[in-house]
């Protein structure tokens, strides 16, 4: 794993700052601290950090073809570069390393951008080719490796794995994009095109980007989509088998490196998955590693130790203090941008005990995305259920009139909070699974921003980020179309995003065999039955799993991995939440009606509304916009 920058120059007239491609490669040093290197011609300057996984002695990059003529910058793995080097060496090409990144320059002068349909892995990588004075830039399918890009007013192209790698350029705007401000207070990330900047955008999961002398502007290419089309023949046994096959081939891909390599173990269904295969491919103990928490409603350390023990693993476990605020500030550091899952906290101490274990970890994310595991999956389907009951014309008048008499009661469990789910069931099916995951309502964002900001949306609503990828499955049923939104949005913006920067802030590389894109397209092919079965999600996965995995594994309610957020705002941060919240620089951005974030606060506080959420957005916000535009915002601040 790799961080990777460059710059380039479509016109030949700005020379290239060899000392500003230093600063945008060495803020990125936690990404790859074993070595760096640099390639600089007239037009384009690449840089790059190397984390060393494969051919640890000969991996330096950039890399270069035979005759020097093209040359690549890569962040990522080839998991299939094995065969891939015998087709072309077979073809004529000459290697003189043996890494992954060698194969991309090859298969590049093999087959072009078509290289792309090749690759079995996880990459941002860019390449100069010197014969077409062409630059090309690419991202793989699912979006597991990040890429930022920006055009800047010299007309140069600049781009790096992490948008502080892009702070460091001069020419770069810190202009905030207020489009990116409405996705990210209701989603808590910004999505993919957009960064929280207006001036850079993040290059789409499955896309690549050309450019090249007296080309137009840069436009983005989809190389790969991913279709939904369940297979009416797949009996139950017949799934549970292939996704047994298809999974230990994506482990054992995984397990492929030159140095010690782990995995991830939470106790849930997916990483406890992935360790069970682990444990059937090597005769060695795997490596494991889990946190536990002091409070049990958010422990699932007992349940990882079962795992562990079961396939005696060398597992290690160490306890986080609850009460660990020490990190809500060096996130802003981490992230760049506003980034508001809280599970960012226990994800960077996982990382940071996985470090001292190994350099590679395998970790279970995109399980619920594949297999329907997430709760909001079958609330959704629920709720469908009165949508295809009734008529447009009597559920949506019907339905909203009874929410609108319900009693509000966010104290109360979910199945008594009937107010938010009439609601769901009046407006449409995509409107209302946004409003599932939105961490904060559309009526709670009117209020929340200034007369200035609301006007600078120009009617623009997150919600559009979703009416855009449903166009791409119309047609397709409910649970398949909430999953497509899902890969689309949530897994890039959030889940990847926050495994890739707190494991890269301790140089870790984590690989995801769940996230194969051949094992992806297999279980997009998987009925929707054998995936939510009434109230079990992930039900074909659990099934193939009954022999390898402990019934109170298997089928125990999901926990998820979280913070006890609405005490800490409550209680333990009271102060700390009104004086970043009411002060300074949240003050200061003119985006916020802060007669309204002080209501929210003491509504919060008193116990009458839980506003836990968007509180904690407000003050990830407060943190990153410091780091962005005040004073700690200065070049290389991060």
């Amino acid at each position: 794993m790799c961080g990777i920058a460059g710059i380039y120059d479509r016109q030949g007239r700005v020379p290239i700052s060899e000392a500003l491609l230093q600063r945008m490669n060495e803020v990125q040093a936690h990404r790859g601290p074993d070595d760096a290197g640099y390639h600089l011609e007239p037009e384009i300057g690449l840089a790059h950090r190397r984390l060393s996984i494969i051919d640890l002695a000969a991996g330096h990059q950039p890399l270069y073809n035979e005759d020097g003529s093209v040359v690549v910058c890569y962040n990522g793995e080839i998991y299939n570069f094995q065969s891939l080097r015998s087709e072309l060496q077979a073809a004529g090409h000459r290697f003189a390393t043996h890494t992954d990144t060698e194969v991309i320059v090859h298969a590049w002068e093999q087959w072009g951008k078509d290289c792309l349909q090749r690759f079995r892995g996880m990459f941002a990588f860019a390449l100069w080719d010197r014969r077409q004075r062409r630059l090309f830039l690419a991202r793989d399918r699912i979006g597991i490796k990040p890429l930022y890009y920006a055009e800047l007013p010299n007309g140069q192209l600049a781009f790096a794995s992490e948008l502080k790698g892009l702070l460091q350029h001069p020419q770069l705007s810190r202009e905030l994009d207020p489009c990116a401000v409405e996705e990210y207070f209701a989603l808590g990330y910004v999505a993919e095109p957009r960064s929280i900047l207006s001036a850079a955008r993040k290059l789409p999961p499955g896309h690549y980007l050309e450019a090249g002398p007296g080309s137009a502007g840069l436009e983005p290419r989809c190389y790969w989509t991913l279709a939904f089309s369940p297979r009416a023949d797949l009996s139950a046994s017949q799934a549970q088998g292939e996704l047994l096959e298809r999974l230990t081939e994506a482990v054992r891909l995984r397990m492929i490196a030159d140095v010690p390599v782990g995995a991830f173990l939470s106790g849930g269904v997916d990483s406890s998955a992935v360790v069970a295969l682990m444990a059937g491919l090597t005769p060695d103990p795997v490596r494991t590693c889990s946190i536990s928490f002091g409070d049990p409603q958010f422990n699932e350390s007992a349940y990882a130790e079962q795992v562990a023990t079961r396939y005696r693993t060398a597992h290690a476990v160490r306890q986080v203090d609850p009460d660990d605020f020490s990190l809500i500030d060096r996130l802003a550091g981490i992230y760049d941008e506003p980034f508001a899952d809280s599970s960012a906290l226990p994800t960077y101490r996982v990382c940071e005990l996985a470090s001292e274990q190994v350099k590679v970890a395998l970790s279970g994310d995109g399980g619920d995305e594949n297999f329907a595991g997430y709760r909001r999956y079958r609330w959704h389907m629920f709720e469908e259920r009165f949508r295809r009951l009734l008529p447009d014309a009597w559920r949506r008048p019907l339905f909203r009139g009874l929410a609108a008499v319900y009693p509000k009661a966010d104290w109360a469990p979910r199945v008594l909070r009937a107010k938010s789910t009439l609601a769901a069931i009046a407006r449409d099916s995509i409107d209302a699974y946004f409003n599932t995951v939105a961490i904060s309502a559309t009526d709670i964002r009117a209020r929340l921003f200034s007369p200035s900001q609301r006007r600078a949306l120009q009617g623009y609503r997150a919600e559009a980020v979703f009416a855009r990828h449903a166009r791409e499955v119309e047609g397709a049923d409910p649970l398949s179309v909430a999953q497509y939104l899902d890969f689309r949005s949530y897994l890039p913006g959030d889940i990847l995003t926050k495994v890739d920067r707190a494991s890269m802030a301790h140089s870790l590389e984590v690989r995801v065999p769940l996230l194969d894109h051949e094992f992806v397209e297999w279980a997009a092919s998987v009925p929707p039955g054998l995936k939510l079965q009434g109230r079990e999600g992930k039900a074909i996965l659990k099934a193939a799993f009954e022999d390898r995995l402990p019934r109170e594994v298997l089928y125990r309610p999901k926990m998820g991995f979280a913070v006890p957020i609405v005490r800490w705002l409550r209680l333990d941060l009271r102060e700390r939440v009104r004086e970043r919240l009411l002060g300074g620089a949240l003050a200061d951005c003119g985006l916020f009606d802060m007669d309204y974030v002080s209501l929210m606060i003491e509504q919060h506080q008193a116990g009458r509304r839980n506003f836990a959420v968007p509180l904690w957005a407000l003050m990830i916000f407060e943190s990153a916009y410091r780091g962005l535009c005040g004073d700690a915002g200065g070049r290389g601040a991060a």
